[in-house]
């Protein structure tokens, strides 16, 4: 176990060295800050608004903002987040294999599934830090001005959407196993996801897409219940260990 641990001390180190981390931190503190500052100035902005608005013949009502607003501006942000995230470490597997390192690590010892394992351990603990900052911000300043109990099931739907964030990440690691450079890997990422989310799209399907784990404003609002989610969450956790489990198989395989 102590190369495992000794590898990802220096994923740890690298991480923090060039500044992801900061960046991680910073970008999903501000989009946690954001949503609810969104919601409560959503009047005012409308306020301003409504002159030029009036001018051409539209009218605009008084807007009422509550904790359902601020909690639908983080399930609205949130996935440009994950887009951030994925951007950010699209690289933690191919940069191994450009520099040289990962060659390094073996040639002393360091089992092939271990740094597969290292590096997605790191993956899915930094979403969770980076994704429960967020939530933990927004879930703060949304009870300081409103009352959270409004939100129906918020635990439960929080957890969805971090579900599918390491589904993406599992996905992300599959794929870094299997091609050469980190835009590939993104693309390739983002595609599937596309593709997911489309599938969400058709009725017989959607309930078994893990894009469906995104949808969860009606679960918010009590319309879904969350049923609804378990066969989307069941194909989600399967998958991702899946896609874990060929990441080793590809990276026993592979050249480096």
């Amino acid at each position: 176990m102590k190369p495992l641990f000794a590898f990802m001390k220096k994923e740890i180190m690298e991480t923090a060295r060039t500044g992801k981390l900061i960046i991680l931190v910073l970008l999903f503190a501000l989009f946690g800050i954001m949503n609810p500052a969104i919601a409560k100035l959503t009047p005012w902005m409308m306020e301003m608004f409504s002159a030029s608005l009036a001018e051409s013949g539209l009218t605009v009502a008084n807007v009422q903002v509550d904790a359902m607003t601020s909690w639908g501006q983080f399930f609205k942000n949130i996935p440009i987040a994950l887009i951030a995230f994925v951007l950010i470490f699209s690289d933690s597997f191919t940069r191994e294999y450009r520099s040289g390192t990962l060659l390094l690590a073996l040639t002393k010892g360091l089992a092939r599934y271990k740094v597969v394992l290292a590096k997605t351990v790191m993956l899915f603990s930094l979403w969770t830090l980076g994704y429960g900052l967020c939530f933990s911000i927004t879930y703060g300043y949304t009870a300081y001005f409103w009352d959270n109990s409004i939100a129906n099931n918020l635990l439960f739907a929080a957890a969805m959407w971090w579900l599918f964030g390491v589904w993406v990440i599992s996905l992300l690691a599959l794929l870094s196993s299997l091609l050469q450079n980190n835009t590939s890997v993104t693309l390739c990422t983002g595609g599937i996801s596309v593709f997911a989310y489309l599938l969400s799209a058709i009725p017989k399907a959607k309930v078994y897409s893990p894009a469906l784990l995104m949808s969860v404003n009606s679960l918010l609002s009590g319309v879904e219940e969350t049923k609804v989610y378990r066969e989307a969450a069941l194909v989600a956790v399967v998958s991702a260990v899946m896609f874990v489990a060929l990441s080793v198989l590809n990276m026993n395989k592979r050249q480096v």
